[in-house]
């Protein structure tokens, strides 16, 4: 407890004088009293910090809700919008029960930034008016209409107590970090009030009557009971979106236990019920004292509860002091808060998804028609625009050198990318030969039946259309009349590029006789295959490295079919300079056979490979060959002679203390052999022990599709 106080105690404070002027200031934009907004950050920082669940993150009065309270006011007074911020504390609480918190995450960001910066505008638009010495009028639109009279009139000392407010906030930022500890709202709203003394300005100041004293029991609005649910469930899902969108951004800024999203909405519940029924404005959690708190370096919620008390106990002895701040200095307060909400970060990050016509859609129609609308007016172009992404359907179409179409389509087809894929498919002219692709991961019946017809049509024109679905057979289900998927299926790469054609869904034609024809037509077929799908995806990787190769890695491994080297390093062209033989051997230096050796000096002094890499496998032909002396090579003269080279490795193999199974065994040991066979080649010794080469020993296990990486050699040359 003390450890804890000891960071917690002071960011509590620096919370604390953020707080006081912020919460009088968005009561002041609410038009609630003053003492409203104190209320609602006594109860947010108690109350909301003991129940919830983040440890960093601090509540207080709804920025978001900012007009929203003040048009409940206007419409049915102050004691019935407490009563309505009661009962959205109450939704709140059993949203929170039925574990439905994270629901509002389905809420775009876009609209939730483009609902600010709109408060904000509405906010700086309305309290300018104040500060140039008149009154705010009911909506945004006649705020600015008003705007041009209002700044040709005559201005008193409000326009200057406004101007100095605004000095101190923009250049505090510029100060010494030392002396930035102190919050900006604070020194600005003190130089303001001992400027306006001393020179005995006449000038407004703020009015706390109606706070406590004046506190009487919430009533029920008196309205049609449809009209007063749907202001309570605007209230509630708002504050709630506020918040936990909130907690979700703080998560992000500690390395502490993560939020339970649940527990906080309910903890949040449970404080707009009290702040209701004590006056307060509505409560959310607030993101700029939740970062202040977390720059500050707090622990624990502990920062947040003293926070609370500190301003209970600043309304308890000090509440008098309030009364010295001019009203134009905490409206220019709000101008420079409600300016700072149009945060260009926040257009910066939605532009990257394509969101930006979200943002200004609820921004616009926040300041032009009200919140609730402008929320509504997003969240439909959010639907919208995800809804075209979802059924997007991209159509290619390109002819081939042998005069066949190739087509591909990809991703979602529906009804609603049925036009498109049309008009598309029949530009292809008719008779010609088609090879389809389809991509997809979905498709409805009238993207089948659109499909179905064209190929009909066609081939009854004396085309040929080859349908190959890349990843599930949606067509091939539909046209069988078989039931289809309920849904979207997850996205993977067609297996086609890995599985063996004996496993392949779609497997090439050969003849019936088998035999040599059989191999080669699927050999050609591969070919083709590459031409029609990975030529064009990889044309400028090869066109990149059709004058110069500059592989990074000497990759030495055995001739074995089930070896594919690329596959068991996801490595791609231009990565490995391979070398293949029965058994992953290298002679040593002196031996016969110059082909290794040969690889070995063009990799190391031509291409500069920093890593040579011996692979071997389980299960290896030439191993089992050893260990049967031969036996098992048979008549193959020459497989004999080649096998002399592993006679080190079976050595090593005798001498070694070794349990299992012998064969995998010998594998091993014979990759870690073949590595201490490269150090007889002098210059692979020089630049190994200079750092410049690194040799390194893998093992395939085939059957269990893992590749080791094998401990340094062990044998000695002898």
């Amino acid at each position: 407890m003390i450890g804890t106080l000891k960071h917690d105690l002071p960011a509590s404070l620096v919370v604390f004088l953020v707080a006081v002027p912020l919460s009088l200031g968005v009561a002041m934009a609410s038009g609630a009293p003053l003492a409203a907004g104190l209320i609602a950050a006594i109860v947010g920082g108690i109350l909301a910090g003991a129940l919830g669940s983040s440890a960093v993150q601090v509540s207080g009065p709804a920025t978001g809700l900012t007009l929203v309270v003040a048009d409940l006011i206007q419409t049915y007074g102050w004691r019935a919008t407490c009563m309505i911020t009661l009962l959205a504390g109450v939704v709140q609480l059993v949203f929170g029960f039925f574990r439905a918190a994270r629901a509002a995450l389905a809420v775009s960001p876009a609209v939730v930034h483009g609902l600010l910066a709109g408060v904000g505008v509405v906010i700086a638009l309305s309290q300018l008016h104040v500060v140039l010495g008149g009154s705010p009028q009911r909506s945004a639109l006649a705020n600015l209409i008003e705007l041009p009279a209002q700044v040709a009139a005559k201005h008193g000392h409000a326009v200057a107590v406004g101007l100095i407010t605004i000095g101190v906030l923009a250049l505090w930022t510029r100060l010494p970090r030392r002396l930035r500890v102190v919050p900006a709202p604070l020194p600005a709203l003190l130089t303001a009030a001992l400027v306006a003394w001393g020179f005995q300005w006449d000038v407004a100041r703020v009015d706390l009557s109606g706070g406590v004293s004046g506190w009487g029991l919430p009533v029920l609005p008196d309205d049609d009971w449809h009209k007063i649910l749907s202001a309570v469930l605007l209230v509630a899902l708002l504050a709630a979106v506020e918040s936990l969108l909130c907690s979700v951004a703080v998560d992000g800024m500690h390395t502490g236990r993560r939020t339970d999203l649940d527990q906080e909405l309910m903890a949040h519940g449970a404080a707009n019920m009290v702040a209701g029924a004590l006056g307060g404005l509505p409560v959310a959690a607030a993101i700029v004292r939740s970062t202040t708190n977390v720059q500050t370096g707090a622990r624990t919620r502990w920062s947040s509860i003293l926070h609370g008390v500190w301003v209970l106990l600043f309304v308890l002895g000090f509440a008098w002091t309030i009364k010295l701040i001019p009203t134009a200095a905490l409206a220019a307060l709000l101008v420079f808060i409600g300016v700072q909400m149009v945060k260009v970060a926040h257009v910066r990050r939605v532009n990257g998804h394509g969101e930006v016509p979200v943002y200004v859609i609820t921004m616009v129609a926040v300041i032009v028609l009200g919140l609730a609308e402008g929320v509504l007016a997003g969240l439909a172009l959010a639907a919208l625009l995800a809804l075209r992404r979802l059924t997007w359907v991209t159509v290619r179409t390109r002819r081939e050198p042998d005069g066949r179409y190739h087509a591909t389509i990809c991703g979602s087809l529906t009804f609603l990318g049925v036009p498109r894929l049309t008009r598309e498919l029949r530009a292809i002219p008719a008779g010609a030969p088609v090879d389809l692709d389809l991509n997809i991961d979905f498709m409805d019946n009238a993207a089948f039946e659109a499909i179905h017809a064209w190929r009909l049509d066609h081939e009854r024109m004396g085309g040929s259309v080859d349908i190959d679905e890349l990843h599930d057979e949606w067509y091939a289900l539909a046209a069988s009349g078989a039931r289809m998927f309920p849904a979207k299926t997850p996205p993977r790469a067609p297996d086609r590029w890995w599985l063996p054609w004996a496993h392949r869904k779609r497997r090439p034609a050969v003849p019936a006789q088998g035999g040599p024809a059989a191999v080669e037509c699927r050999l050609t077929e591969g070919a083709r295959e590459f031409h029609r799908r990975t030529a064009p995806l990889m044309r400028p990787i090869f066109t990149e490295l059709a004058n110069k190769q500059q592989p990074s890695h000497l990759f030495i491994t055995c001739a074995d079919s089930r070896v594919v080297p690329s596959l068991i390093t996801a490595s791609g062209p231009g990565d490995l300079f391979t070398v293949r033989n029965i058994g992953n051997l290298v002679p040593r230096k002196g031996a016969e056979d110059d082909s290794v050796a040969s690889a070995i000096e063009y990799a190391t002094q031509v291409l500069s490979v920093k890593t040579i890499t011996v692979c071997g496998h389980s299960g290896c032909g030439a191993m089992a060959g050893l260990l049967s002396a031969g036996v098992k090579a048979g008549s193959l003269p020459g497989l004999r002679r080649w096998l002399r080279h592993g006679h080190h490795s079976l050595a090593a193999f005798m001498e070694a203390d070794w349990a299992g199974d012998p064969l995998d065994t010998l594998c091993r040991v014979n990759v870690r052999q073949q590595l201490d066979n490269l150090l007889t080649y002098r210059k692979i010794r020089e630049q190994v022990e200079s750092g410049q080469l690194e040799l390194v020993g893998a093992y395939f296990d085939i059957g269990k599709a893992t590749v080791h990486v094998l401990p340094p050699a062990l044998v000695k040359v002898s």
